[in-house]
Parts: C-alpha cells; sequence; structure tokens
C-alpha cells in the first residue's frame, strides 16, 4: 500500500486525502515510479474545483501530473528506460487518468524524461512545466525575437519566473506584472527590467509609456477576465496576446470589436501542446536542457511542504503568496 492523495467531492483544498492504496503493477506502455518530489501546479487547484479545462470525470479523483523520482517497475513494450533511474515526470496526461500526488505512481513510459544524477528530486519536479510554457508560448508558437517587449503577468509565479529568464535568454525585455508592491524588489532581482505593480497603476498607460506608445510585442497573461481589453489595448499592432492561464473567475471577454478591430493576435495556449507532441517536445527538451547546463535556466522554489501537508500547500497557492514553485516531498 502507498499513501496517495485523492478528493471525493469538488471544493476547497480541505477535500483533498491521503489514503492507502495499491498502486498496482504497469501495465503496456507505462512505468511505476517512486515518487520524491511533486511540483504543485495552479491546475490542481482549478481541477479540485472542477474548473480546468477538462471536467472532472469521476470521483475519488486523483491529482498531480509533475514529479520526480526513480523508475520501479516497466510495463510491457516499454525501452529506454530501466528499473532504478532517476526520472522527471513530465505533463502531458489527463488527470482523470493519472496522478503523481502519491508514494509511489503509475505514469505513461511516454511522461518520463531521464534525470541527470547531479539533478536533485526538489529541482527534477520544478523544470518542465515552467519551462515548456515558457518555450512553447515564446518561442514555439509565438516566434518571440531579440530586442521584443514581452510583458509577463502573475509575473512572480514558477511560469512567470521561467518567463522572464527565457526571455533574457532569447535578448527579448521582460517587463512583470504583478499585483502588490511586495514582490517588486524580488523580481527586478529575478532579471524583469520593469515591474508593473497592477494595485498601484494603470497597467495598460504604464505599457505604453514603456514602449514610447506603440505597446508591447508580446503579452503573457496568466489571469484572463475583463482585464484582457486593457491588455489588448497595450499590444503593439500586430502584436500578440497569449492566453496561458485563467486565474480570474470572471468571463473573458473578446475585446477586438470593442477597441476598433485593432491588429492585435489574441491566442490560448497550454503547455499541452508542447509535451503531447514528439517531435516539439524534443526541441523544446533540447533548448530547456542547453539552458538548465549553461546556468541561463534556473528553476525558483519557493516553498517544500510534505505529502502529508498537501491541504496546506493547496491552501499556499491559493493566497497566492509564494515567489516560485511550491513542491511536495515525499519521504520513503
Amino acid at each position: 500500500m502507498t499513501r496517495t492523495v485523492r478528493f471525493h467531492e469538488i471544493g476547497g483544498p480541505e477535500v483533498l486525502r491521503v489514503e492507502d492504496l495499491d498502486p498496482g503493477e504497469p501495465g503496456p506502455g507505462e512505468v511505476r515510479i517512486r515518487v520524491d518530489a511533486v511540483g504543485v501546479n495552479r491546475a490542481e487547484i482549478l481541477f479540485r474545483t472542477d474548473r480546468y479545462i477538462e471536467p472532472v470525470k469521476h470521483l475519488p479523483a486523483r491529482l498531480g501530473n509533475e514529479a520526480a523520482g526513480v523508475i520501479e517497475a516497466l510495463g510491457e513494450g516499454v525501452t529506454g528506460l530501466t528499473t532504478g533511474q532517476p526520472v522527471s515526470v513530465i505533463p502531458n496526461f489527463s488527470h482523470n487518468d493519472y496522478g503523481v500526488y502519491a508514494e509511489r505512481a503509475l505514469v505513461p513510459a511516454s511522461s518520463v524524461l531521464p534525470r541527470d544524477e547531479d539533478t536533485d528530486a526538489i529541482t527534477g519536479a520544478a523544470i518542465w512545466m515552467p519551462y515548456l510554457t515558457a518555450y512553447g508560448a515564446m518561442l514555439d508558437v509565438g516566434g518571440m525575437r531579440p530586442g521584443d517587449t514581452a510583458v509577463i503577468t502573475a509575473a512572480s509565479s514558477s511560469v512567470g519566473l521561467a518567463a522572464i529568464q527565457t526571455a533574457h535568454r532569447i535578448g527579448a525585455i521582460p517587463v512583470a506584472v504583478t499585483r502588490t508592491r511586495a514582490k517588486r524588489r524580488q523580481l527586478l532581482d529575478a532579471g524583469a527590467a520593469e515591474v508593473i505593480v497592477s494595485d498601484e497603476e494603470d497597467v495598460a498607460t504604464r505599457i505604453l509609456a514603456l514602449t514610447q506608445g506603440k505597446g508591447a510585442e508580446y503579452i503573457l497573461d496568466a489571469v484572463a477576465g475583463p482585464g484582457i481589453t486593457d491588455l489588448v489595448r497595450a499590444t503593439a499592432p500586430d502584436g500578440t496576446l497569449i492566453l496561458w492561464g485563467a486565474q480570474s473567475k470572471d468571463p473573458t471577454p473578446y475585446p477586438a470589436f470593442d477597441l476598433g478591430m485593432p491588429a492585435v493576435n489574441i491566442r490560448t495556449f497550454t503547455m499541452l501542446e508542447i509535451s503531447r507532441s514528439p517531435q516539439r517536445l524534443h526541441r523544446a527538451r533540447t533548448y530547456i536542457d542547453s539552458g538548465l547546463r549553461h546556468g541561463m535556466f534556473r528553476p525558483v522554489v519557493d516553498r517544500v511542504f510534505e505529502l502529508g501537508e498537501v491541504v496546506k500547500a493547496h491552501e499556499y497557492m491559493e493566497a497566492n503568496g509564494q515567489f516560485g514553485k511550491i513542491v511536495l516531498r515525499v519521504d520513503h
């Protein structure tokens, strides 16, 4: 039996339970891993509250699709992996099918990447979702170029910080947007060229001022909701607004007609576009591995909770006080 996190009803963090379950044996194309660390992501909060891009199909439900650990068993047909091998699990499967909030978990072999033994489990669980998202939106989809201005909302999140680092690697100019002044200094230290405090200043006005009135070539938004109208207003002609999150609980309008049909591209993006395509994932992995190897990418871990503190970890994320990644450590 192994400790596994599930929820039996839709609701707040308090619905999460740590239960003893049999992880089972891997089927064809699957592996079983001993989980040593789990990356906590906003998607899990949305899934737990049934507001994710896919509905909860059955209860009780599991959670989690980003982790680091060691392979314990291989299913039929799995090649290129060995038992005892350190690995990271990348998010490319449905929460309805698998979940890694556990001491041991089954996952598709296609979700597993070998992990360098010099990369500890906490770091290994903090890499792939943030950097796959940043790479996918900014390069694979966006085609960002040196000199472009990239405005990043929710900039103190793990994705936001990965986007700041990715912008620097491209040669773009990262402008961070944060709600309060509390994280301003940290964002500047993390590499933001400018920081906009949305509770104190008009975001669109400041973006236009920073870009001499032309607007930002790219705006990367994790909030959505009615605020995208101002973001479109601050996007340069032929610029791109990429919606890669939906933290707002309010409906998201399509503001282009109300603003006079500006020449702005509005696109949604999820990291799954990259992680579920072998060819695109290969390019992303090569790019991210290179950035890590040369020290240009440095995952930021804000706080580590024990697996049994999963309720506290979700409460902490919902309080929006973190700077970087939240990780669950699994002690065996």
